[in-house]
């Protein structure tokens, strides 16, 4: 008896360490890859109509429901490139990462079908073609993305950017570790953008000068992370989310977290991503200290954690 023929894709999540929100005003930003939130799609020859197995939905991939429509769109997009029917398999998707969060919960899903397709199919995958195809899903889910989800969840380098101008990947030696703690509350990316917005209408001398600032504290993080300067990444941090939290992005279960965080010995924390809700992040000095502060989150009411050494030293 020969087995069903089988095909594995991976990606990963991604962390936005400073300069959300300011970026939409021209200022720089720096993201990571998070390899601690994974996903995990198989494809696995069956008979008939293309199956999904996944948290939202299990049956029929057509009959899948809205939710799933950027899936649906890259597996279509893929199955074309590749000259595959769009029938005999069945795909299966396991994440870590959780979703409306801004961990790049979507692009990590497109990137890891996308790639257990070609693998499957037995074609070469170009980088260049895997950010093409998990676009064709991006625009679905977000529509008019920046490229940045795709480019964190499917590589390993550090990126710092500034709107309208290319992704330039930078190295990041620092001897911390980031302790990444989701609220449980879905972010609210467009209110937050929104608001943001009217206060640039109503106190745009005041509003534009704290987003310059965090420019510059994204400038500061930068030399941080190259330099190893774990201290001045903290102190970035925490000065970068008081800054978010008189502009209307933070939420009280966000402030209380990055307060307990803070209480444990963080060297520094702060939301990530949207605010109001999804996930903050905090630096610790070792591992063992990261997982000290990881177990004071949870205790305040974080629904999960994971920690990422950032340097050689931090697993000390």
């Amino acid at each position: 008896m020969t087995m069903p023929k089988t095909a594995v894709g991976f990606a990963h999540g991604k962390i936005i360490l400073m300069g959300e929100h300011a970026v939409v005003y021209g200022e720089p930003a720096i993201a990571l890859p998070f390899p601690s939130a994974t996903v995990q799609a198989t494809i696995t020859e069956t008979k008939g109509p293309a199956m999904i197995d996944c948290i939202f939905y299990t049956g029929e991939l057509q009959e899948a429901p809205n939710e799933l429509r950027n899936i649906q769109s890259a597996v279509a997009a893929v199955c074309s490139n590749l000259g595959l029917p769009l029938e005999n398999f069945s795909l299966s998707i396991v994440s870590t990462i959780p979703a409306e969060r801004g961990m790049g919960s979507s692009a990590a899903v497109a990137a890891a079908v996308i790639r257990a397709l070609f693998h499957y199919a037995g074609d070469e995958l170009a980088d260049d073609q895997l950010l093409k195809l998990i676009n064709v899903a991006e625009v679905i889910a977000h529509g008019n993305p920046s490229g940045l989800d795709a480019l964190m969840t499917s590589s390993g380098s550090p990126v710092y950017y500034k709107k309208e101008h290319p992704f330039e990947p930078f190295p990041l030696s620092i001897d911390a570790c980031l302790i990444v703690a989701d609220t449980g509350e879905m972010g609210q990316t467009r209110e937050a953008v929104e608001d943001i917005a009217k206060l640039m209408e109503e106190r745009p001398k005041e509003t534009a000068e704290k987003v310059k600032k965090l420019g510059q504290l994204a400038e500061l993080s930068k030399l941080g992370g190259e330099e190893n300067q774990p201290n001045e990444l903290g102190r970035a941090m925490t000065n970068a989310h008081q800054l978010l939290a008189e502009l209307t992005v933070s939420n009280e279960k966000l402030d209380l977290l990055v307060e307990k965080a803070l209480g444990a010995g963080a060297l520094g924390a702060k939301l990530t991503g949207g605010g109001r809700g999804g996930c903050m992040i905090s630096l610790a000095k070792t591992q063992k200290e990261a997982e000290h502060i990881s177990k004071a989150l949870l205790q305040a009411g974080a629904v999960n954690t994971w920690i990422h050494p950032l340097g050689a030293d931090s697993t000390v």
